[in-house]
């Protein structure tokens, strides 16, 4: 097989559900072939990515300031496992989707920064997912912290 000539990716697939030996770079030539090695690159790229994100991404460091802020409070509320978990947990589920949604937006730009009805629709999709993922947000600190702020003051 010439360097032109890939597999599709439905017999990449299936070559890998038979057990079969495939070609990696069928896939992509940047993939690694695992172990040790592959844990320690993917840690370096996960870390590098946090720190473009401080860096390039204003509404990151926003929400992520939010969750600096908030996350004691859940801590401190005294709340049982579980909805403190589901407090952070929202608080984290929002700084997912804000990254994914960074993703969107540089892939976007990568391809052209010229307007385009496809890139305004990515990029207008992954802001909705953020949208989504603070109102998610808000809704469980309401319902779960709320309560429990609310006692606090009115036992004093």
């Amino acid at each position: 097989m010439s360097g032109g000539d890939r597999l599709p990716p439905v017999v990449v697939a299936q070559s890998a559900v038979e057990g079969k030996d495939i070609d990696r770079e069928a896939e992509s030539p940047y993939k690694s072939i695992g172990g040790l090695r592959r844990i320690w690159n993917a840690l370096r790229y996960s870390m590098r990515g946090l720190a473009l994100a401080l860096r390039l991404e204003s509404a990151f460091r926003q929400e992520l300031t939010l969750a600096i802020v908030l996350i004691p409070v859940a801590v401190l509320l005294a709340l049982p496992a579980i909805k403190t978990l589901a407090l952070i947990g929202s608080l984290v589920m929002v700084l997912i989707v804000e990254l994914i949604n960074s993703s969107i937006e540089a892939a976007v730009d990568r391809i052209s920064l010229d307007h385009h009805r496809l890139s305004g629709r990515a990029k207008d999709l992954g802001s909705a997912a953020v949208f989504l993922a603070l109102m998610l947000c808000m809704l469980t600190w309401l319902l779960i912290a709320g309560p429990a702020i609310a006692d606090r003051f009115a036992h004093r």
